[in-house]
């Protein structure tokens, strides 16, 4: 059990590497704009966070305030990508640039919770 709680973990970096990962590559572009593969990183980790969130295997202590942290900066990364994808859309123009340098700060700072706390 705990292999397949490691291999979740890994799998919940992964999701927040894909959308860091993806937002990089649109700075070194210097198109400035949010892709679906963001979307996808944010519902992976979404998804394994929410995982990793059950008391599981049994007697596993969670950090609860970690947990609370995380998911309220998840939940602003992604109404960040959300608003400033539906803006894409509408106007054509990359997305402002207070947007798009809020959502990697806000990528970045989960993946290190995640690994330093």
């Amino acid at each position: 059990m705990d292999v397949l709680r490691h291999v979740v973990i890994l799998f919940h970096i992964v999701g927040f590497a894909v959308t860091f990962g993806a937002w990089f590559s649109q700075v070194a572009a210097r198109e400035f704009r949010f892709t679906r593969v963001m979307d996808y990183g944010i519902g992976l980790s979404l998804l394994t966070g929410l995982a990793l969130a059950a008391p599981w295997p049994a007697g596993i202590e969670l950090n609860y305030p970690k947990i609370a942290i995380k998911l309220v900066i998840l939940l602003v990364l992604g109404a960040i990508l959300g608003i400033g994808s539906a803006r894409q859309k509408r106007t054509g123009e990359p997305v402002p640039r207070a947007l798009f340098w809020t959502a990697g700060a806000l990528s970045l700072l989960a993946a290190g919770l995640a690994v330093i706390w």
